[in-house]
C-alpha cells in the first residue's frame, strides 16, 4: 500500500510550512515550538483571519486610501450584498461608521441602509451612530439632509426619541420640499415609538399647518400621516376650508397624491347642493385620466356627494330637487364611458377588479350598462376568471332589445371545454327567465333551450345544470310544464350529479300528471331507495311522490306509503326524517285530502319575485358604502377579512353646518374673507347687547335696483344682510355715475366694524389692498385652514 509523499496535514493538527505531514518538528529544528530557540516563527499560532467578513474588514480598512469611486461603491455592495444574503456583518459596524465621512451619496446611502439594518438588532452600536446623522441632519446638500433624517427615524429605538425631535422639527421648516415630506413621514414614526413625545411636541397642529405648504408632494404626506395617527376617530379631521383648498390645488398633485384627495371626499358633507354639483364639476376631469385608482375613486366620490345632496322620502325639499335615485343614475350614466374603456384596455387582473366595481353599480342602477352589452362578451384570449365575471355580468344587461344577442351568445358557451364556464353560462341563462328581462317569448324560448340541454349526455355537467335550472323556473313560471314534460323520464336514466338528479324527480312531481310514465319512473327510484346516498335526492323523491299522489292517487297510493316508510325509519337526515313525519300526519289528520293538497302544492310555488337565498340587498348596501375597496372585490363586509380593531371607521365631517339645499353657495372673496378671520362672525364681540331682528329684506348696495322691488330696510343698528349680483357687468364710468347719483340721505352706513385706529392716509389702504389683489391671483381661493376640531 503506498502513501502520499505530499504534505498532507493531519486532521484537527496544526499544519505549517515547516511540519512535514503535519506532525510538529523536532526539538531544535526550524520552527519548533515557542520557548525552545529563540528567533522562531510564531505564525503556526496565530488565529487564522480568513473568511468573508475578514475579508470586508480589511477591504473596509483601506477604504479611507482608496481614491477608484467605483472601487468604494463595490466594496460598499459587497457588504450590503452579505448583510441582505443573511450573513450577520454587524463585526463591521466600527469600519463602516468610519466610511459615512464621504461625499458620495451612493456610499452614503448604503451605509444609511447598513445603520438602520442593525439598529434593531444592536441598539449599544446603533447610539455611536447618532452625533453623525443628527450632524448629517445639517448637511448643506438636502439629499444627504433629507436621507440621514429619514435613516434617523428608521432607527426607531427608543432611547433615540431625545435625538430625533429637534432635527425633525427643523426638517418641517426646511427649504427643500425632499426633506419636508421626508420629516413628515419621521413624524408618523415618531408616533408609533412614542405618542408621549409625540404630543408634547405638538406635531399634529403642525402637521395641519404644513397642509398650505407649496409643494404638493408634502401636502399629500400630511394627508397620509393623519389619517393613520387619526385612524381611531376616522382619519383627519375635514372641514369646508381644507377641502376647497385641496381641490383648488388637485391639478397640482400626482397620481398618487390626486389618490389621498379624492379619498376625503366621501367623508366630506356638502354644504348645500350648489356646492355639491360644483365639486363634481372640478372633479370630473379626473376622469379622463388613464389611472384606473383615480377614476374610481372619482366614482365613490360622486356616489357619495349623490348620496348627501339628493333629496330623500320626507325632505321638505321642493319639489323639483333631484332624489338621490336620480343623482345616481346620472352620475353612473357619467362614469360608464370611461369604466367601460379602462375594462378593455387594462391588464387581466385590472380589468378583472373593474368588472367587480361595474358589476357593483349595474345592481346600484339597473339598465344604465345594457347599450354597452358587447362589451362585455368573453373572449378567446381572456383568462378564465375575467370570462366568469363577463358572463355574469351579461345576464344582467338583458333587456327585451338585448336579451337575443346574450341568450344566444351564452348558449355558445355552455359547450366550452371550461366544465365552470358553461356551469355559469346555463346559470346566467336562467337568471335572464326568472327575473323576466327578456320581454315577451324569452321565457319559453329559454325553456326550450335548456331543455335541448338535457339530451347532452356527453356532458354531464350541463345537463344537470340544465335539470336544476328547469326546476327553479318551474316553480316561478308554471306554464312552461307542457314544454319540458317530455324528455324528463329518459334525462333521469343518464343524469348522475345528486343535484341534477333531485331536480330531474322534482320535476317528475311537478309535470307528472301530463307524463304518463311518471309513475313507474318513479317507482323504480323508490325500489333503489336503499342504495340512494345523497340525502337532497331521497328529499325530492319523498316530495315528489306526495306530489304525484295528489293528481294521480291509485297509481301512486301503493308508492306513497313505501317511501314514507323508509323515510320515516331513515335516520341518515333529520331533515329528511322530521318531512315525512309531517308528510304523514297531515295526511292521516285530514278528512279532506284537499286540505293537504292545497298546503303542499302551495310550499312548492314561489309567489315573490326572487328566491329567498337570492336576497342580497343588505350585503349590497354594505358593499356601496364600502366602494373602491377589498370589499367589493371579495363581495362580503369589511369583518370577514380584517380584525375589528384595525377596521377605521368611517365619520362625514364636518357636522357644523346643516345640510340646507336653498342655502347659497358663499362667494368665493367672501371666503377668503371669512377664512381668514377664522370663521368669525362680524358681530361677534357684541354678545352683550340686545339680540337684533332679522334683516326682512335685501339692501342695494349700489342703486342698481332689482328684478322685484324690495320693501324699505327696517331702521336698525345692526349689521345688513347683503346679497351681491354674481353675473353682473358695469364699466368704471358707469359705476362712477350711479354711485355719486345715490343721495345722502339713502346712503347705508355701516357701524358694527369697530376699528383699533384709523389709517394715517388713503394709500395706506389701497396698498393692502393691491397686496390682497396680488395674493388672490396668484391663488383662485386663498383660505386660512383654520380647522374646528
Amino acid at each position: 500500500m503506498s502513501y502520499p509523499t505530499n504534505n498532507m496535514p493531519v486532521p484537527g493538527g496544526p499544519s505549517g510550512p515547516g511540519v512535514p505531514g503535519g506532525m510538529p518538528p523536532p526539538p531544535g529544528a526550524p520552527g519548533g515550538f515557542p520557548g525552545q530557540q529563540p528567533g522562531r516563527d510564531d505564525s503556526y499560532f496565530t488565529e487564522s483571519r480568513k473568511g468573508e467578513v475578514n475579508e470586508l474588514r480589511q477591504l473596509l480598512r483601506t477604504f479611507g486610501t482608496e481614491r477608484d469611486k467605483q472601487k468604494k461603491r463595490d466594496i460598499m455592495k459587497k457588504v450590503i450584498a452579505y448583510m441582505t444574503l443573511g450573513i450577520d456583518v454587524s463585526r463591521l459596524f466600527t469600519e463602516m461608521m468610519l466610511a459615512i465621512e464621504t461625499r458620495d451619496l451612493v456610499i452614503k446611502k448604503m451605509v444609511y441602509l447598513f445603520l438602520c439594518n442593525y439598529a434593531d438588532t444592536h441598539p449599544d452600536l446603533a447610539q455611536m451612530c447618532t452625533n453623525t446623522l443628527v450632524k448629517d441632519c445639517g448637511n448643506e446638500d438636502p439629499m444627504v439632509r433629507g436621507l440621514a433624517l429619514r435613516s434617523l427615524c428608521s432607527l426607531r429605538l427608543p432611547q433615540m426619541i431625545e435625538y430625533t425631535s429637534e432635527p425633525l422639527r427643523r426638517s418641517l421648516q426646511d427649504g427643500h420640499a425632499y426633506v419636508r415630506k421626508t420629516g413628515v413621514m419621521g413624524i408618523l414614526k415618531m408616533y408609533h415609538l412614542n405618542k408621549e413625545e409625540f404630543d408634547k411636541a405638538a406635531f399634529n397642529d403642525i402637521l395641519y399647518e404644513m397642509l398650505r405648504d407649496p409643494d404638493p408632494s408634502v401636502v399629500t404626506n400630511c394627508i397620509f400621516v393623519l389619517n393613520e395617527i387619526q385612524a381611531e376617530v376616522g382619519g383627519m379631521a375635514i372641514n369646508r376650508a381644507v377641502m376647497l383648498h385641496l381641490l383648488n390645488r388637485i391639478h397640482e398633485f400626482s397620481e398618487f397624491g390626486i389618490l389621498a384627495v379624492l379619498d376625503l371626499i366621501p367623508r366630506y358633507i356638502p354644504a348645500n347642493d350648489e356646492e355639491g354639483f360644483q365639486i363634481m364639476n372640478l372633479l370630473d376631469p379626473v376622469l379622463k385620466t388613464a389611472n384606473a385608482g383615480a377614476v374610481v375613486a372619482t366614482i365613490r366620490a360622486f356616489l357619495s356627494i349623490a348620496t348627501a345632496i339628493g333629496k330623500r322620502p320626507g325632505d321638505d325639499r321642493d319639489e323639483d330637487s333631484p332624489s338621490v335615485d336620480d343623482l345616481s343614475q346620472q352620475v353612473v350614466e357619467r362614469i360608464k364611458a370611461p369604466l367601460v374603456t379602462l375594462i378593455a384596455s387594462g391588464s387581466s387582473e385590472l380589468s378583472y377588479v373593474l368588472l367587480k366595481y361595474a358589476d357593483q353599480l349595474i345592481d346600484l342602477c339597473p339598465g344604465i350598462f345594457d347599450d354597452e352589452y358587447r362589451q362585455f362578451y368573453v373572449k378567446y384570449s381572456d383568462p378564465t376568471h375575467i370570462k366568469h365575471s363577463k358572463i355574469r355580468i351579461l345576464a344582467k344587461l338583458a333587456n327585451p332589445n338585448t336579451a337575443p344577442d346574450i341568450v344566444a351568445e351564452l348558449g355558445e358557451l355552455v359547450t366550452d371545454a371550461d366544465e365552470t364556464l358553461g356551469r355559469i353560462a346555463v346559470r346566467s341563462m336562467v337568471n335572464i327567465a326568472l327575473n323576466d328581462s327578456g320581454g315577451e317569448g324569452a321565457v319559453e324560448s329559454i325553456s326550450r333551450r335548456l331543455v335541448d340541454m338535457l339530451d347532452l349526455q356527453g356532458i354531464s355537467h350541463v345537463t344537470s345544470e340544465a335539470a336544476t335550472a328547469l326546476a327553479a323556473l318551474v316553480r316561478r313560471n308554471e306554464s312552461i310544464k307542457p314544454l319540458i314534460s317530455a324528455p324528463l323520464p329518459r334525462a333521469l336514466k343518464y343524469i348522475n350529479e345528486p343535484a341534477g338528479k333531485a331536480s330531474i324527480i322534482f320535476l317528475l312531481g311537478e309535470c307528472g300528471a301530463d307524463i304518463t310514465e311518471a309513475p313507474y319512473v318513479l317507482e323504480k327510484v323508490i325500489d333503489s331507495y336503499d342504495n340512494i346516498s345523497d340525502a337532497g335526492v331521497k328529499t325530492a323523491l319523498l316530495a315528489a311522490t306526495v306530489n304525484l299522489f295528489f293528481s294521480r292517487p291509485p297509481e301512486v297510493q301503493h308508492m306513497l306509503g313505501r317511501v314514507l316508510k323508509k323515510a320515516t325509519e331513515d335516520m341518515s337526515s333529520q331533515d329528511l326524517h322530521d318531512r315525512a313525519l309531517f308528510y304523514y300526519r297531515l295526511l292521516r289528520s285530514s278528512p279532506d285530502p284537499t286540505v293537504a293538497k292545497s298546503i303542499i302544492s302551495k310550499s312548492m310555488a314561489v309567489t315573490a319575485s326572487q328566491f329567498a337565498e337570492e336576497d342580497d340587498s343588505e350585503l349590497r348596501a354594505v358593499l356601496m358604502d364600502e366602494f373602491n375597496t377589498l370589499c367589493t372585490v371579495y363581495r362580503c363586509k369589511p369583518e370577514n377579512f380584517i380584525d375589528e380593531e384595525n377596521i377605521v371607521p368611517f365619520v362625514k365631517l364636518p357636522t357644523e353646518h346643516p345640510l340646507a339645499a336653498a342655502a347659497p353657495v358663499v362667494d368665493q372673496g367672501v371666503n377668503a374673507i371669512t377664512d381668514q378671520m377664522n370663521g368669525t362672525s362680524l358681530t361677534d364681540g357684541y354678545g352683550s347687547a340686545a339680540p337684533q331682528p332679522a334683516p326682512s329684506a335685501e339692501v342695494d348696495l349700489l342703486g342698481f335696483g332689482f328684478d322685484d322691488p324690495a320693501p324699505a330696510p327696517p331702521a336698525s343698528n345692526s349689521i345688513q344682510s347683503l346679497s351681491l349680483k354674481s353675473s353682473l357687468s358695469l364699466s368704471g364710468e358707469d359705476y362712477q355715475s350711479k354711485w355719486g347719483s345715490i343721495p345722502d340721505s339713502e346712503a347705508i352706513v355701516i357701524s358694527g366694524l369697530p376699528m383699533a385706529s384709523a389709517p394715517p392716509s388713503t394709500d395706506v389702504v389701497e396698498g393692502a389692498l393691491d397686496a390682497f389683489s396680488m395674493k388672490g391671483d396668484k391663488y383662485p381661493l386663498p383660505v386660512e385652514l383654520s380647522l374646528s376640531l
